[in-house]
C-alpha cells in the first residue's frame, strides 16, 4: 500500500478533498476547479486534482440538481407552459395542427426533422425531445435516422 494512502483519515483531516455535502462546499470546490482549469500548463498533480474535483462536483450536482428525465410530450408541454404558447404555435415545427395534436396526445412520435426543428426553435439539445429508451426501443424514425412527413 502506498504510504500516501496509509492513513486516509489523516489525509482528509489535513484538508484533502472530500465528498461534497452542501452548496457552500460545492461553491468552494467549483471555484478551485475553475482556478485549476484556467492554468495554461497544469502539472501532473494539478491534472489529478482537476479529475478528482470534477468527479466530486459532478456527483453532488447529479444528486442535488439533476434534470429529471421526461418524455418528449412532457418536455414540450413544459416549454409551452413556460413560454405561454399554445399548440398552434408549434405548427411550423410539426407541419400541421393535426400532427401537433397527435404528438401531444401520444398517438405519434416525433420525427427526426421535428426533433431538429424543436431543438433549433427552443435552443435545447435534441436529446431532450428523444424518448429515453434504448436504441432498440426507439421509434423507428429516430432509430434509423429516417423522418416521416405527414
Amino acid at each position: 500500500m502506498s504510504t500516501v494512502l496509509a492513513n486516509p483519515a489523516e489525509m482528509i483531516a489535513h484538508g484533502a478533498p472530500r465528498v461534497i455535502h452542501n452548496d457552500a462546499e460545492l461553491e468552494m470546490y467549483t471555484d478551485a476547479l475553475f482556478r485549476l482549469t484556467a492554468l495554461e500548463s497544469p502539472s501532473g498533480s494539478e491534472v489529478e486534482a482537476i479529475e478528482l474535483l470534477t468527479l466530486l462536483v459532478e456527483r453532488y450536482e447529479q444528486e442535488h440538481y439533476s434534470v429529471p428525465k421526461g418524455d418528449p410530450v412532457a418536455v414540450v408541454r413544459l416549454i409551452l407552459e413556460q413560454q405561454n404558447l399554445t399548440q398552434r404555435n408549434l405548427i411550423p415545427q410539426f407541419g400541421s395542427e393535426s400532427a401537433v395534436s397527435m404528438f401531444m396526445t401520444g398517438q405519434r412520435n416525433l420525427t427526426l426533422e421535428q426533433v431538429r426543428k424543436l431543438s433549433a426553435r427552443f435552443k435545447l439539445p435534441a436529446d431532450v425531445f428523444i424518448p429515453k429508451a434504448s436504441a432498440s426501443h426507439r421509434p423507428k424514425a429516430l432509430a434509423k435516422g429516417h423522418s416521416r412527413s405527414r
